[in-house]
């Protein structure tokens, strides 16, 4: 096994940026989100999208009007993932588990993750949350997604990843990322984000903390999608804990 998972590293590493993990520590902590540009090619983001467009590979499709979630719709992919997202997946997670235990440290809370996505997929399927949350989402004109939480059932990771498989400004225009930031006893504060075509940004699902004068608190956070005005826009999440249904 050990081989093999350096083996698909090495692989991954040739087509992904690799992050550097004290910059995407440094901006996870101040902000709760890292952009990271260049994440992947554009040829391959191209790769990415026709995936929306086959029939097979999906356990769910979202119609976001019907649920009033936005406008739009998404698909949840099934087990077992194609090949590239799984490593993604993979390797993104044990560099942002240290950082969630950080966190879960400075606000006293009594919860570690394991340092591999495997230990915590197990922990997933013991709650009874055994469906692949990985989505690709597709927005047109007008689309939108409201603001909202990826958490899916009990046991949650703190951050997530979402890969920007549009170009804005040439195949879309609108369509922002927008980030709010709920501070106990006080306004929301919101952040507009614009990644580029290969970006991949990460972001809290929850919470993250932030140092006030006594002690760290919780800075609640939500994101969602501002409307699109013309084109077609595609993303890809990636979430690392599975869902209940």
């Amino acid at each position: 096994m050990g081989g093999r998972t350096t083996g698909m590293i090495h692989a991954l590493k040739q087509i992904i940026t690799t992050p550097d993990s004290a910059v995407l520590t440094e901006q996870m902590n101040r902000d709760g989100y890292a952009l990271l540009p260049g994440f992947l090619a554009k040829g391959t983001c191209d790769e990415l999208r026709a995936l929306y467009d086959r029939e097979e590979g999906y356990r769910k499709t979202v119609n976001m009007e019907r649920y009033r979630f936005g406008k739009g719709e998404y698909k949840y992919f099934g087990y077992p993932l194609p090949g590239l997202i799984a490593e993604i997946r993979a390797y993104m997670y044990p560099l942002l588990a240290p950082i969630a235990n950080g966190w879960m440290q400075a606000l006293q809370v009594p919860r570690q993750f394991p340092p591999q996505l495997a230990a915590l997929q197990q922990e997933c399927i013991a709650a009874g949350q055994d469906k692949p949350t990985v989505l690709i989402l597709k927005y047109g004109p007008g689309g939108f997604n409201t603001l909202h939480q990826d958490l899916y059932g009990d046991i949650y990771f703190p951050m997530q990843l979402v890969l920007c498989l549009s170009e804005p400004g040439e195949e879309y225009e609108g369509g922002e990322f927008v980030l709010t930031q709920q501070v106990p006893r006080a306004q929301s504060k919101a952040v507009v984000l614009r990644p580029r075509k290969g970006d991949a940004l990460v972001f809290t699902t929850s919470f993250r903390p932030e140092k006030g004068s006594r002690g760290y608190y919780r800075v609640h956070m939500k994101h969602g999608i501002s409307a699109v005005i013309s084109g077609t826009r595609y993303a890809l999440g990636i979430i690392f804990h599975d869902a209940l249904s």
